[in-house]
């Protein structure tokens, strides 16, 4: 009677071990096996010394290189980075042989919104003559506008030097632009002052 009852302990026992490993090699995750998560947020495209010309109606607005870009467009919102840096060269058709440009360190352009970032050592030169130094300026070329909320050291034609403490904001051609809180060395005797009317 106890040699029946031992048996019976060990078969239970016996399937007992069996039913938690099995448990324990389902749970395991097949590491061979793609996971459902689709992770797309991964560069589709590296491109190493790259040029990209934008056109509109057959006329180039913007020309843009870099050491390496990386284009991910498997997800919502694409867009393109340029990790160690960027030169965009900006052409207006009332000017198009004296195009105004921008390099920076970093740069991010969304495809879609065409909206773009650049930061580190930004360095702004337009078709007029005017150079702007900045940390980081974000461009909505739906808008045509470009702002940032650095700070922002302008050189003008005549080689007088402001200092705008809270940034600017600026159409993308640069024909008007606002600077908060200014300061600096302003050449009074070269600078256009306005007259008052007799």
């Amino acid at each position: 009677m106890n040699f029946i009852s031992n048996i019976n302990f060990k078969n239970i026992a016996y399937l007992f071990s069996c039913a938690i490993f099995f448990i324990f090699t389902s749970c395991e995750e097949d590491l061979t096996k793609p996971k459902g998560g689709n992770e797309k947020n991964f560069p589709s495209q590296i491109i190493h010394n790259a040029k990209i010309i934008q056109r509109d109606s057959g006329f180039i607005t913007l020309k843009a290189t870099a050491p390496i870009i990386e284009k991910y467009e498997l997800i919502d919102s694409p867009y393109t980075v340029a990790k160690k840096g960027m030169k965009i060269e900006f052409f207006d058709k009332k000017n198009p042989k004296k195009p105004g440009n921008i390099t920076a360190k970093y740069a991010k352009m969304y495809d879609y919104k065409k909206f773009y970032e650049a930061r580190g050592d930004v360095k702004i030169l337009t078709s007029d003559g005017q150079r702007f130094a900045t940390q980081s300026v974000f461009w909505d070329q739906k808008k045509n506008r470009i702002y940032t909320r650095d700070t922002v050291y302008a050189t003008m034609e005549d080689g007088s030097t402001l200092v705008h403490a809270n940034g600017m904001t600026a159409k993308d051609d640069f024909s008007e632009y606002k600077f908060f809180n200014n300061s600096g060395d302003l050449d009074v005797s070269k600078a256009k002052m306005a007259q008052p009317r007799p």
